[in-house]
């Protein structure tokens, strides 16, 4: 699982014109699923965005999570975050997750970010979106879950 954490003045996701998830301040986080991703994967993320201390504390040092500061969460699907580039100008994406399975670990993974009483907004998953966002910092993370060990 890859995610990509933009901490956020606000965000917003349009689909076909329609703003389908919107939120304050806090955490845009992009979501790609990989193959061989399952349930401890989920755990492991959604516990790495809340608990993630990337908010300025009253020295301006990032020393807050979302936890901290009652944040909110946007969460957008991200197919394209799987794909590799090493080789050749055409990203392969056989390493992502795609269908029914990948839905359910990007709705397990909103479900899982919900548990610890975080205002969540989403995307809509395998939708073209227009994700808006003004990036606060900008301050920007990356979290794979294959490089946890």
């Amino acid at each position: 699982m890859i995610l990509v954490i933009q901490r956020v003045r606000n965000s917003k996701v349009v689909v076909e014109e329609q703003t389908v998830g919107e939120i304050g301040g806090g955490i845009l986080i992009l979501l790609g699923v990989e193959k061989n991703d399952g349930e401890e994967e989920v755990k492991y993320c959604a516990r790495k965005a809340v608990e993630l201390r990337i908010f300025p504390d009253e020295e301006q040092k990032m020393n807050l999570s979302l936890l901290e500061t009652g944040g909110e969460a946007l969460i957008v699907s991200q197919f394209t975050l799987a794909g590799k580039v090493a080789k050749g100008r055409r990203p392969s994406f056989d390493n992502a997750m795609v269908g029914a399975e990948a839905e359910k670990l990007y709705e397990d993974f909103v479900n899982e970010i919900k548990s610890y009483s975080i205002k969540t907004a989403t995307g809509t998953f395998a939708a073209m979106m227009d994700v808006h966002l003004i990036n606060d910092g900008p301050v920007t993370f990356i979290v794979e879950s294959r490089n946890r060990k």
